[in-house]
C-alpha cells in the first residue's frame, strides 16, 4: 500500500483513504456509531468521502446512491465499498451537493456529514479543503444542503446531518422547520475548546 494511503478500521470495516480525501475523524465515527441502528431501503450519502458512512448504511439498505464533489473521493469510495463486499449495493456519482440528481429521485434515508468548520474565504483552495470549509459563517454548505435535500425525502423519510456547536444548531433546526421538518439533536460528542459535534436527525412531522 502506497505510504500516502491510510487504512481506518471502524468495527468490521476497514477503509483505505488516500491524502487527497477526507480521513474519518471524531465527527465520522459518532456518525457511523448513530447509523448502526438506522435502516433505509433507499440512501442517499451525501459528500461521501471515503464512503465510510454508505458502507455502514448499507448493511441495512437495498440502495445505497453515494455522490461527492471531490473525484478522488468517489473513486476512493467505491474502491471501499468492493474492500467492504458491498458494492452491488452502490451506484456512484460525482456532483455538488443534490443538484446531480433526478428531480424524481427520492430516498428514506439522506446522510450528511457536513463542511462545517469556519474558513477565512468562502472558496475552497483543495479537493480536501472543500470536505471541512464552511466558509466564513460555517453555514455555507449546511444552508445550501438544507434547502436542497427536503425536496428528495421520501414520505416518511428522515435526514442526518452532522455539524458543529460552533455553526449554531438552533439555526439548523429552525431552518428545517421552515422546510415542514421537525429536527431534533440525537447524538453529540464534546471535543476541545468549547465545542461539540452533534447529529441533527430531521423528519417529516
Amino acid at each position: 500500500m502506497p505510504s500516502s494511503v491510510k487504512q481506518v478500521f471502524f468495527k468490521d470495516y476497514v477503509f483505505n483513504v488516500p491524502e487527497n480525501v477526507y480521513e474519518p475523524a471524531e465527527d465520522s465515527f459518532l456518525f457511523a456509531e448513530y447509523l448502526l441502528g438506522e435502516r433505509g431501503k433507499r440512501v442517499l450519502d451525501v459528500g461521501t468521502g471515503c464512503g465510510i458512512l454508505g458502507v455502514v448504511a448499507a448493511a441495512n439498505a437495498a440502495r445505497v446512491v453515494a455522490l461527492d464533489i471531490n473525484p478522488y473521493a468517489v473513486r476512493c469510495a467505491r474502491e471501499n465499498a468492493e474492500l467492504n463486499h458491498s458494492s452491488p449495493k452502490f451506484f456512484f456519482i460525482r456532483g455538488d451537493l443534490l443538484t446531480c440528481l433526478n428531480v424524481n429521485d427520492t430516498f428514506d434515508l439522506i446522510l450528511f456529514n457536513a463542511p462545517y468548520l469556519r474558513a477565512n474565504h468562502d472558496g475552497a483552495e483543495s479537493w480536501l479543503e472543500r470536505a471541512w470549509a464552511g466558509g466564513k459563517t460555517g453555514r455555507r454548505v449546511i444552508d445550501r444542503f438544507i434547502r436542497q435535500s427536503p425536496d428528495y425525502l421520501m414520505q416518511g423519510g428522515r435526514i442526518l446531518l452532522l455539524q458543529s456547536t460552533l455553526t449554531s444548531v438552533r439555526t439548523t433546526l429552525k431552518t428545517f422547520g421552515k422546510r415542514g421538518l421537525m429536527a431534533q439533536v440525537v447524538a453529540m460528542r464534546d471535543l476541545p475548546f468549547f465545542e461539540s459535534i452533534v447529529l441533527i436527525r430531521a423528519s417529516q412531522s
